[in-house]
């Protein structure tokens, strides 16, 4: 019987769901991006009052660990850590590829291929089973590199995820299927509630973002 607050910011669209055994007890979205550090710890507080609860009856928190957006990222898992922290209960992270691979899953034969937009022609992305496995691990392509397609294995594909909108302009195979579904917290609960069973459980000192592709800033010339 575990109470598990969910976040997820690494996208455009930032989402929080609280959930109890896989049942779903409230969940709310924030569509602007520039506002998630200042929307997400008011957006805690409703969600727990609006189910009933307090936020020392959580028993973990989840947190999407990204790739995704470098600034949501680090404001999510730095939300989540210092809550965990805080409050003495373990830190669940998952990646954010396989959130999406689990909105979408069950319109998949054979695998799922998740892409997250990572500007001009490139995504992230990774390669799952059916069963949520994964098969490739999450990396960044150009799309029309031909290491690509090496990356993809034999047999059906779900291509999801906002990234996939530029793989399907450019090549449609008849094994090649995509999906529209957007994902949310609610897909993270679903995830989040077998790590807590299996006590997966990350190192709230040590966890850092994925960011895939390292983070870059301009650095001021000395005078």
């Amino acid at each position: 019987m575990a109470l598990i607050l969910n976040i997820d910011t690494s996208l455009d669209t930032a989402s929080l769901c609280l959930a109890k055994d896989n049942e779903v007890l409230q969940l709310v979205f924030n569509e602007s991006q520039k506002d998630h550090a200042a929307w997400i710890h008011n957006a805690i507080q409703e969600i727990l009052q609006r189910a009933g609860c307090t936020i020392n009856m959580l028993d973990a928190i989840a947190v999407s660990i990204g790739p995704g957006s470098y600034t949501g990222l680090r404001i999510g898992l730095a939300s989540a850590k210092g809550l965990c922290y805080a409050l003495n209960i373990p830190l669940i992270i998952v990646n954010t590829l396989k959130i999406i691979a689990a909105a979408s899953r069950k319109n998949a034969a054979d695998y799922i291929c998740p892409m997250i937009d990572a500007r001009r022609m490139e995504v992230f992305t990774a390669v799952y089973d059916k069963n949520l496995d994964e098969i490739n691990p999450p990396q960044s392509f150009i799309l029309d590199d031909p290491r690509f397609i090496s990356f993809l294995p034999a047999g059906n594909i779900l291509f999801c995820g906002n990234g996939s909108k530029k793989l399907q302009k450019i090549s449609v195979g008849s094994q090649y299927i995509f999906d529209t579904t957007v994902s949310n917290a609610s897909h993270l609960a679903e995830l989040s509630q077998n790590c807590y069973a299996n006590k997966q459980f990350a190192d709230i000192a040590y966890t850092e973002p994925l960011y895939i592709k390292e983070f870059y800033t301009p650095a001021k010339g000395l005078k």
